[in-house]
């Protein structure tokens, strides 16, 4: 504990104002053969899929710890088979992850958001929604608060989901593993749409997703340290006020479509310790 607080007075010590970021400065397409371009003078990238591969790209920083924004506007129209994704990563077998992936849909369907939380390797936390606006039409902010008390999914600014730090309850917690920020577009058919029943109409494509205003208020990790800034102030000690939790509440009884907590089939035995944890 002396060591967290010690670090706590370090990062407290070392706050500096953090800009949004530019996707020429600070990311780089990983994948997809040109598939992946940024335009705008840096402002706006777009990924696509089509029959041949899908596209994806990485953050040029690994972090430990901070609030991440995207904007992003998904794959319009039949999008049925497509996985539109946004998330943190570790690397390696015992590799860390924290998930925004959005789950094609036929045309007039709804899409899924589909999250997750792995830590140690170990992941098999979903929970997925229903979003509460039609997410092709527009750009919407989709934001991850990680600190070491809990993480945040949140939409347009209302939480949809909190993991929190159970490791009293020996739940291994992302903490020491340095993430990098990825997305990426890509074809699911095997299990996007409705388990995959609905496949991708690939004369459709090709498919593209957009995303914009990125911003990372965080945590740069360099030889194995962090280096922070941090623009909003608040977010190493940030939790919910009761406005927030009451969003939060409204967001699960109104969108959530599943939740590996109350999934009783899969867990006959029990749930994982963790679904105790308030929210979780």
């Amino acid at each position: 504990m002396g060591r967290l607080v010690l670090f706590r007075a370090w990062f407290l010590a070392a706050l500096v104002a953090a800009a949004s970021a530019n996707f020429l400065s600070d990311v780089e397409i990983s994948w997809g053969g040109g598939r992946g371009k940024i335009l705008e003078n840096g402002n706006l990238l777009q990924l696509t899929l089509d029959r041949a591969s899908g596209s994806g790209f990485q953050s040029k920083q690994e972090y430990l710890f901070g609030r991440f924004d995207m904007k992003m506007k998904l794959v319009p129209g039949n999008s049925a088979g497509t996985v539109t994704t946004y998330y943190l990563s570790s690397l390696g077998p015992t590799h860390d992850e924290i998930d925004f992936e959005f789950l094609g849909n036929a045309s007039g369907e709804p899409y899924v958001l589909h999250t997750n939380v792995y830590s140690q390797g170990k992941g098999d936390r979903e929970q997925q929604f229903y979003l509460w606006f039609d997410p092709k039409l527009a750009f919407h902010t989709y934001s991850i608060l990680w600190n070491p008390q809990q993480i945040v999914f949140y939409v347009d600014g209302t939480p949809i989901r909190v993991f929190r730090n159970s490791e009293s309850l020996g739940v291994p917690y992302p903490k020491s593993q340095a993430m990098r920020l990825y997305a990426s577009l890509w074809d699911g058919d095997d299990w996007a749409t409705r388990g995959g029943l609905v496949k991708t109409d690939w004369s459709q494509a090709p498919f593209v997703a957009s995303y914009q205003g990125y911003t990372a208020d965080a945590c740069v990790s360099s030889a194995g340290r962090p280096s922070c800034s941090a623009s909003r102030g608040n977010w190493w000690d940030q939790g919910l006020d009761s406005g927030a939790v009451q969003k939060l509440k409204w967001v699960r009884d109104n969108y959530m479509i599943y939740d590996y907590c109350r999934d009783t089939k899969r867990f006959p035995q029990g749930f994982p310790p963790e679904c105790s944890s308030p929210r979780n």
